[in-house]
């Protein structure tokens, strides 16, 4: 069967790149702020792939934790159907945390408390038999919620209020969800999460107090929303890393889906041939259940319909000695290394006096000299963590393979060919640039980039990602079935899934523990290979159930590169700027 997706994927591809040149019309291109897309049907509503009361949830893997925000969404889920907790109860206990701490972490923008409550009284009246009954999860603010605010954190949509809502959200509140609320996330999913005028918000679970840890791309809000046990588990979109990279910044486990396994329906388009929607999880477990609920075909989304049929993402990730075992071809999971994987990183040279902090792009306080270190400091520790990583599926039954990159690799991912996804994104908002380009704030730059590209660039860049995209499938899937990755963005370019999954931590650049993150990438359609491996991994480890202390428990010290921000217990607001992102900083790094 590999072989037969990879030329389907490869024929879809070549149709969906020519689609988008083709009729622009049919890919959710917004008119307005406050229209449907076109050809939206309100579908999204209502669809719902098989029936949700019949997946079986995964047995209960240790005693109810005395916190309930503890609690994994599987392990959530299988207290609230048997009774030994109530939806509202749950709901209480994750608005406590949102109440108490999101002043620091500001990973919501919107909380629903009563709606969420009103839910979850619901969900404790009727006993739903639903798989998600009672479980409170966390929402990217780009999906559709009917009835409240998505804004994508822009200007463009600040009042706007749609009336559907996006598919996989509605998959997600059919199977019984509650809304806890909206995730603050990078304005228009440009960047790290900031406001629309680029002045950073969202902080990172795990080191609340530094303004110079990243809390990851565009779906921060959401990863730290997760991390910091205020939601039980949440959504997010990648076009550029924003799932996989909050996910190895936050110690959670992400996936990004194969193109179309979900539906972008109902779902504010920053790129539609590298828009993925998918989970960000506590572990496998977690993000298999999440998306084994989200998937499937959607007549709204064409991305999605004609696909190999959704596989048994849970039993995928069920405890099974065949784990690392290929479920198709027999024999161990090959795991492909790239060059580059496991090199050491270069001591980093004098970098020189500070610059003035008014003329410092990010606005950081924290010195250029010991944020070079830091920074080398944690890649000397993430090539550890990658041997180690590699080392226990080795010892697990999985077969190691050295690989090549593929034969042009290093041209076409390069930064010019990644670059011609922009006209893509100022297609969609052409009446908006029109309008007022104000509105776009510190996003400005990746749209007028786009605007400016020749179309013989754009054409020639679709066919350099279809090249991509077939050496990749032949010279990379031929001799391995999951591969290392250390950037997201090639996988991004061509449709294919990949995840992200924690592998260890460091305390050296921070002084306080901070997560380091693997990330696999699979063939097209092998979601479930790579869900099967990882949930073995982490059988395996435990990096996984480590939790980071609250923002009260750490006490910044000067020189830290944070600082306080508010009151004592760390529960206060901020008491000054964390600094900013330009418009620079968005075209040189963001999504």
């Amino acid at each position: 069967m590999g072989e037969v997706n990879r030329r389907r994927f490869l024929e879809r591809m070549t149709a969906l790149t020519a689609t988008a040149v083709a009729t622009p019309a049919t890919l959710g291109a917004i008119s307005n702020a406050g229209s449907r897309f076109p050809g939206a049907t309100g579908a999204g509503s209502r669809a719902v792939a098989g029936r949700p009361d019949e997946l079986n949830l995964p047995p209960a893997g240790r005693p109810q934790p005395a916190d309930l925000t503890e609690l994994t969404l599987a392990e959530a889920a299988r207290l609230l159907r048997d009774g030994d907790v109530g939806a509202v109860e749950l709901v209480e206990a994750y608005l406590a945390r949102i109440g108490r701490w999101d002043l620091r972490y500001q990973a919501f923008n919107t909380v629903v408390s009563q709606a969420a409550l009103e839910a979850a009284r619901t969900a404790d009246r009727t006993r739903g038999r639903a798989p998600l009954t009672g479980v409170p999860l966390a929402i990217k603010d780009n999906y559709f919620t009917a009835g409240v605010r998505t804004t994508a954190n822009s200007f463009i949509f600040e009042d706007f209020v749609p009336d559907f809502d996006a598919t996989s959200w509605a998959r997600l509140r059919d199977a019984g969800a509650i809304l806890l609320g909206k995730t603050q996330m990078g304005p228009l999913a440009t960047t790290a999460a900031s406001t629309p005028t680029g002045e950073r918000t969202t902080v990172n679970a795990w080191a609340p107090h530094h303004d110079n840890v990243s809390p990851g791309g565009s779906s921060s809000g959401s990863a730290t929303a997760v991390a910091a046990r205020m939601a039980a588990s949440s959504t997010g979109t990648q076009t550029g890393g924003s799932i996989t990279n909050p996910s190895n910044a936050q110690g959670l486990t992400g996936i990004k889906p194969t193109m179309g396994r979900v539906s972008l329906q109902g779902i504010l388009p920053l790129t539609y041939t590298r828009d993925h929607p998918g989970p960000l999880a506590r572990d496998a477990v977690d993000a298999a259940l999440m998306l084994q609920i989200m998937a499937g075909p959607d007549p709204a989304d064409p991305r999605s319909l004609g696909l190999p049929p959704v596989p048994d993402y849970l039993g995928a990730v069920r405890e099974d000695d065949g784990a690392l075992t290929h479920p198709e071809r027999g024999g161990a999971v090959r795991i492909g290394v790239l060059p580059g994987f496991l090199d050491e990183p270069e001591p980093p040279e004098d970098p020189g006096p500070d610059p003035d902090p008014d003329v410092d792009r990010i606005g950081s306080s924290f010195p250029r000299r010991e944020r070079t270190q830091a920074a080398y400091r944690r890649e000397v520790a993430t090539v550890e963590a990658r041997r180690r990583m590699l080392a226990t599926l080795e010892e697990m039954g999985a077969e190691l393979v050295e690989l090549d990159f593929p034969t042009h690799w290093e041209t076409l991912t390069s930064f010019n060919f990644n670059n011609v996804r922009l006209p893509e994104r100022s297609e969609i908002f052409l009446e908006h640039l029109r309008d007022d380009v104000r509105k776009f704030g510190v996003s400005l730059a990746p749209w007028i980039n786009g605007l400016l590209l020749p179309a013989a660039e754009y054409v020639r860049g679709s066919r350099a990602r279809l090249v991509l995209l077939r050496e990749i499938l032949d010279e990379v899937f031929g001799r391995c079935d999951l591969v290392t990755q250390t950037a997201p963005f090639p996988f991004d370019m061509v449709g294919l899934p990949l995840i992200g999954f924690p592998i260890g931590f460091e305390t050296g650049s921070t002084g306080y523990p901070r997560p380091i993150g693997g990330m696999f990438g699979a063939e097209p359609y092998a979601e479930h290979h790579l869900l099967a491996v990882i949930a073995a991994y982490q059988r395996a480890t435990d990096w996984h159930l480590r939790r980071p202390a609250d923002p009260g428990e750490l006490r910044p010290t000067e020189g830290d590169g944070g600082g306080p921000r508010g009151g004592a217990d760390g529960s206060a607001g901020r008491d000054r700027s964390p600094g900013r992102y330009d418009l620079f900083y968005v075209m040189e790094r963001g999504e």
